[in-house]
């Protein structure tokens, strides 16, 4: 791709630099019916347009962004089935693998793409097809939120998120015509605390480890995402200095689940959740006072009149992304279908549900177009809400004068320590995790 112009996005706002040869091979895909894009494309022969709606895509992926709204709008816009399910991140993994003809489009999450495409189960999804490429976010494509930005540690999802060829399993160094996944939904995550409880500022990734707290923490019992947490929270207390929190050596592992362990046999712990609503039930009760958390999450306990904050820290956030991938017998018909879907997914309309949830879209120009200036304010450029904020479904999410935590998008994910990882060591690390979770 060296005769493309980087497009730079900047909180929704796209500056095209020039007509790159990816824009041109777009024109004549468009003309050829391959992208229908998000109905601006017309044209299409009748027959297609019948034979569609007979299609069903069956979709599976973790329940993060397998909702039942977005399958009913696809109903509604492009007029045939999306049938999704929802699993959790290590059943989502086995399965792609597995069964690989039980899916259409797998939603996965870039690490989980690390382990899964070079098996061969998935094919390369051609660029030109992309009607909104050149406007994803920069660090879905060469890791870098800005020009100036330091690469994170950990699986960055440009470093698996492009092939060397069309039938290639092979992940490319720089980016190609030949995408692994588009990407759609992530999110920096942090630690989340009851303010009312916790009785001090919260700083730094190793307060969970205080005594004061004994008994009252937690984290996720997800071993590819949990070691994350703990290596931000052992490097924080200054127990473990690593090359690559994110591909860790198995003496940087055991010193790792050493620190939990300890931790452990202290009582420090109160739970290790799996389950979006484990984490929510855990703060909200009081059970739990300073857990790993999601942004969505913190926002369900605080619509329940409880104090809940998502705790921008010292030493960052760690983040994870995941995207649309294209199985390998998909073809024809269905395959139409799927670039359609994609195309669809990324013009707008699933990029302002997404952001309404705390999450971020990969497209945020589009989204913008269908988000208030209020919403994006709030969500995007850190600023007071005008009015109550509310969820897709309605209810009330933050009140008037509140502000996101952790400020504006720049500030949240120009601010990540690490990505979501598969490392070298997964196997051992999984096995150090598991006798952690045991003892």
């Amino acid at each position: 791709m060296t005769d493309e112009i980087r497009t730079t996005v900047k909180l929704g706002k796209t500056k095209e630099k020039g007509l790159s040869r990816r824009s041109l091979l777009k024109g004549a895909a468009a003309v050829g019916g391959a992208a229908l894009g998000s109905g601006a494309i017309t044209g299409f022969p009748t027959i297609w347009a019948q034979n569609i709606r007979n299609i069903t895509l069956r979709q599976f992926g973790t329940g993060v962004s397998n909702q039942n709204a977005v399958a009913d709008k696809v109903r509604e816009d492009l007029g045939f089935s999306l049938q999704m399910t929802a699993l959790d991140s290590d059943a989502v993994s086995q399965r792609a693998v597995t069964q690989p003809d039980s899916y259409d489009i797998a939603d996965i999450e870039y690490w989980i793409c690390k382990k899964v495409f070079p098996a061969g189960v998935m094919q390369p999804m051609d660029v030109s097809r992309l009607t909104y490429y050149d406007q994803l976010v920069p660090l879905f494509i060469d890791g870098k939120l800005t020009p100036e930005s330091t690469i994170a540690q950990g699986t960055a999802p440009h470093t698996v998120g492009f092939v060397e060829g069309p039938d290639s399993v092979t992940f490319a160094s720089t980016p190609t015509n030949w995408m692994t996944m588009i990407p759609t939904i992530y999110n920096a995550d942090t630690l989340g605390i009851r303010p009312d409880l916790v009785g001090r500022p919260i700083t730094s990734w190793a307060d969970i480890m205080d005594p004061a707290f004994r008994g009252k923490t937690s984290i996720i019992n997800v071993p590819s995402i949990g070691i994350m947490d703990a290596a931000m929270i052992a490097e924080a207390m200054g127990r473990v200095t690593y090359v690559d929190k994110g591909n860790m050596t198995q003496a940087e592992i055991d010193a790792t689940v050493e620190v939990l362990l300890e931790a452990k046999r202290a009582g420090q712990f109160r739970a290790f959740w799996t389950s979006f609503d484990e984490s929510v039930n855990l703060m909200a009760s009081g059970e739990v006072v300073i857990q790993s958390m999601w942004s969505p999450a913190v926002a369900a306990v605080r619509s329940r009149g409880i104090p809940c904050t998502y705790q921008p820290l010292q030493e960052g956030y760690r983040a994870w992304g995941g995207g649309l991938g294209l199985a390998k017998h998909l073809s024809g018909l269905e395959l139409d279908a799927a670039y359609e879907y994609i195309n669809w997914y990324m013009s707008g309309w699933v990029g302002a549900y997404l952001n309404r949830q705390g999450y971020y879209s990969a497209c945020l120009a589009t989204a913008r177009e269908y988000m208030s200036e209020d919403e994006w304010g709030f969500w995007m450029e850190g600023q007071p809400a005008q009015g109550d904020i509310l969820a897709p479904d309605g209810t009330v999410m933050e009140r008037a004068g509140a502000v996101r935590d952790g400020g504006s998008f720049e500030d949240r994910m120009g601010a990540v320590a690490c990505w979501n990882s598969v490392m070298d060591e997964d196997r051992y690390m999984v096995r150090r995790w598991n006798e952690f979770i045991a003892a």
